[in-house]
């Protein structure tokens, strides 16, 4: 099995007015519950890592999906995912996983598109991808590569605007 990556982005925060820590407004906490309610019981969805970043929506959100879902799995606060951090730091984090790893990771735009778009095309001016709050892009890594390098590929990007209310 080859290496997958749920990135997930957080769900929906208070304003910085509202609270200056941003946890998940309602909205949010409705937006975790769907999106574990969608994912729960199917394969294509289980990882045994969970990396968040240190704000406190990502952490709220990465717990909220880590309960409903995979309660078993690690998760633990991981650097290097809040909204201005380097993905390349994360990628070469990436290159280093074992073979039958899933992992999901809980952060920010611009971060994660930017992380997506870096995986799947190698590309990292203008991101191709864009998540909203609460969605998730997952890829998986191809170690058989021809060209002797690892490549991504997309296998599916949920948004909560698919999932019925």
């Amino acid at each position: 099995m080859p290496v997958v990556v749920h990135l997930v982005r957080h769900a929906h925060a208070v304003s910085d007015e509202e609270n200056p820590l941003r946890p998940l407004s309602p909205r949010g906490h409705d937006e975790c519950r769907r999106v574990a309610a969608f994912l729960k019981g199917n394969d294509a969805f289980a990882p045994s890592f969970w990396w968040y970043s240190s704000l406190v929506r990502a952490r709220e959100t990465a717990s909220a999906l880590h309960a409903a879902l995979t309660p078993r799995a690690q998760i633990s606060e991981t650097p290097d995912l809040l909204p201005e951090d380097s993905p390349a730091r994360i990628v070469a984090r990436l290159r280093t996983l074992p073979a039958h790893t899933c992992l999901a990771l809980v952060g920010h735009e611009p971060h994660l598109s930017t992380l997506a778009s870096i995986l799947a095309c190698d590309r990292t001016a203008l991101p191709v991808f864009a998540l909203k709050k609460a969605a998730i892009i997952t890829l998986e890594r191809d170690d058989a590569s021809f060209s002797g390098r690892s490549s991504w590929t997309v296998l599916w990007h949920l948004t909560p605007s698919l999932i019925p209310a």
